[in-house]
C-alpha cells in the first residue's frame, strides 16, 4: 500500500504514522503537513530515516502540489486529518477553520477525484476523511448517544467546518463514486497532544504549579478515547469500511470536565515527584464559560463493532496513566511550545494566566 497522511505531524496523524510504520514496514509512507502551530516535525522525526517514508511540508489547499504528490508516489489510499481543530481558536478566528476544513477538503478531494479516474477508478482505493463528534451538535442528559444516523447540528466555526467537509466526501462518493469513508470520533488524548487542549494543558500546568482554568461549572460531558485505540479503529476501516459508509468511533467513556480534571490531578498526586503545588487540586480554577459550549457528547460504536470488530480496549483511568507519563517523560517535547505568543492566547481564552 502507499497511503498519503494529511496532517501527520499533527497529534492525531502523527500517533497514526507511528501505528502505520509499526504495523506495515513495507508500506510506502507520505506524510504531507503545512507545519502550523499545531504541526510538530519532532512528533515523526524518529521515522524519517526510513527508506520508505517521505515528509513534504505542504498545503492541502495547494492543488498543484496535491496533484503531483499522487501522481508522482502512485498512491492508492488518502488518510485525511489536516484540519484546524480547537473550538476556542474558531470562535476568536473562524476564517482559517473555513480555508482549511472546507476548500481544503474540497481541492484534496476533487485532486483525488481526478487521479482515482484517470486509474481507471481501482476498487482498492480509498480515500478515509477523519471526522468528529461535534457535528453532531449537543445532547441532553438523558439522550441517546449520536449513531452514524443522528442528524448534524453543528453548534461552533469549528464542527460547522468539519460538517461541511463530511458533506463534501459523502457527495464524492455519491455522485462520483469516489471511495470516501466517513469516521466522526470522540474526544481523543495521549501522546503528541499539543497544550491547548484540555488534557495536556492540565497535566503541563500541574507540573508547573499554574491555575486549572475549568469552563462554567464544569458539569460538561465529553466521551474520551485513548488516541491509540483510535489509530486501530481508523487501522480497521481502512482496510475492512465499506466506501460510502460513515462509522462513529468512541471510546465508551462518558465523564464530566470536572471528574476528569479532578481525577488527572489524583493521578498527577501520584505519579509526578516534587510538584510545586500539593494536592495538585488546589489549582482548579472556574473560568467563564465559552460561548455556545455543547453540554454532552457521546458516541454509540455499535455500527463498527458489529461490522468490524472494533472495540475500545483502554479505560480512562489507564490512558491518563499512559498521557500523564508520557509528558512527564518528553519535557524537551512539551516545553518549547509553551511560547508567548501560546500564553497571549490562554490569557485572551480563559481570562487566567497558563
Amino acid at each position: 500500500m502507499t497511503i498519503l497522511i494529511t496532517g501527520g505531524a499533527g497529534f492525531i496523524g502523527s500517533n497514526f504514522v507511528h501505528h502505520w510504520c509499526n504495523n506495515y514496514p513495507n508500506d510506502r509512507v507520505i506524510v504531507l503537513d503545512a507545519l502550523t502551530y499545531a504541526g510538530n516535525r519532532q512528533n515523526i522525526a524518529p521515522l524519517e530515516s526510513l527508506e520508505n517514508f517521505r515528509f513534504v511540508q505542504g498545503n492541502i489547499g495547494d492543488r498543484s502540489l496535491i496533484d503531483s504528490l499522487l501522481r508522482a508516489e502512485n498512491v492508492d489510499t488518502v488518510a485525511h486529518f489536516a484540519a484546524e481543530s480547537h473550538v476556542d481558536r474558531s470562535i476568536l478566528g473562524p476564517d482559517a477553520f473555513i480555508q482549511t476544513n472546507v476548500v481544503g477538503t474540497f481541492t484534496l478531494l476533487d485532486s483525488f477525484r481526478h487521479y482515482w479516474t484517470e486509474k481507471g477508478s481501482p476498487e482498492n482505493y480509498r480515500f478515509l476523511h477523519v471526522s468528529t463528534d461535534e457535528v453532531y451538535g449537543s445532547l441532553g442528559p438523558d439522550d441517546p448517544a449520536f449513531t452514524e444516523t443522528t442528524p448534524y447540528a453543528p453548534n461552533s466555526p469549528y464542527s460547522a467546518s468539519k460538517a461541511a467537509s463530511d458533506h463534501l466526501a459523502r457527495a464524492y462518493f455519491h455522485t462520483y463514486k469516489v471511495p470516501t469513508i466517513i469516521t466522526n470520533c470522540s474526544n481523543n488524548y495521549g501522546p503528541y497532544h499539543f497544550p491547548e487542549k484540555l488534557i495536556p494543558l492540565m497535566c503541563i500546568n500541574i507540573l508547573l504549579g499554574k491555575p486549572l482554568p475549568v469552563y462554567g461549572d464544569g458539569q460538561n460531558i465529553r466521551d474520551w478515547l485513548f488516541v491509540l485505540d483510535h489509530c486501530k479503529a481508523l487501522d480497521i476501516v481502512i482496510h475492512k469500511g465499506q466506501p460510502g459508509e460513515t462509522y462513529n468511533v468512541g471510546g465508551n467513556n462518558e465523564v464530566k470536565n470536572i471528574d476528569l480534571v479532578t481525577l488527572l490531578c489524583e493521578l498527577m498526586d501520584e505519579l509526578a515527584p516534587d510538584l510545586p503545588v500539593k494536592p495538585s487540586k488546589q489549582l482548579i480554577t472556574f473560568v467563564k464559560d465559552r460561548p455556545g459550549h455543547d453540554r454532552r457528547y457521546a458516541i454509540d460504536a455499535t455500527k463498527i463493532k458489529t461490522e468490524l470488530g472494533w472495540t475500545p480496549e483502554v479505560t480512562v483511568e489507564e490512558g491518563l496513566r499512559k498521557t500523564i507519563q508520557w509528558f512527564l517523560n518528553n519535557r524537551e517535547w512539551w516545553q518549547p511550545l509553551l511560547s508567548q505568543e501560546y500564553q497571549d492566547y490562554y490569557q485572551k481564552v480563559y481570562g487566567v494566566s497558563v
